[in-house]
């Protein structure tokens, strides 16, 4: 079950594209409790980036940032113009669906989120996961949120359970 392509050695970052960069920040780095690694970059009248991204006459601001063992790249374009921003687009559209984030403390990271006055779908449900004998905690819990431009993420809590693995 452990089989992968050759080459790849896993999950390097996800891009997400943001209306606002300020908002962005305060989001994953306040809130969730990321931390910027690298210099932000900016970019325009770049060719060879406009053929990397597949746009004509491209510009951006950027941001790298580390959840755990992910990294997180954020940009906010300002060309080309896009599309009005959905913050209700659902999850069972085409194209990625949201990104998971497990945490030590479901409880406090929901907690976090809400005082954000951020949506969260439903409250997760904590009476999932359960203390077994030595104190050891079993089970998992979770639940999806959006941030403030509406992207869906889930934040889980995992402990020894055949259903999903930790990371």
């Amino acid at each position: 079950m452990s089989r992968t392509l050759p080459g790849v050695i896993g999950v390097h970052h996800i891009g997400v594209s943001v209306p606002d960069l300020a908002k962005a920040r305060e989001f994953y780095l306040d809130i969730l409790g990321a931390v910027e690694e690298v210099e932000p970059l900016s970019w325009s009248d770049n060719p060879f980036i406009d053929k990397v991204v597949g746009l004509e006459g491209s510009a951006a601001d950027q941001f790298f940032c580390r959840l755990g063992n992910v990294q997180i790249e954020v940009f906010e374009y300002s060309a080309p113009k896009q599309a009005p921003l959905d913050t209700t687009r659902g999850v069972n559209e085409y194209g990625y669906t949201h990104i998971a984030l497990q945490v030590e403390d479901l409880a406090a990271v929901h907690e976090r989120i809400v005082a954000a006055g951020l949506p969260v779908h439903v409250p997760p449900d904590l009476s999932t996961i359960t203390t077994g004998a030595h104190g050891r905690k079993q089970g998992y819990s979770g639940t999806y949120c959006r941030d403030f431009f509406g992207n869906v993420f889930e934040i889980l809590e995992i402990h020894k359970t055949p259903e999903i693995l930790p990371i």
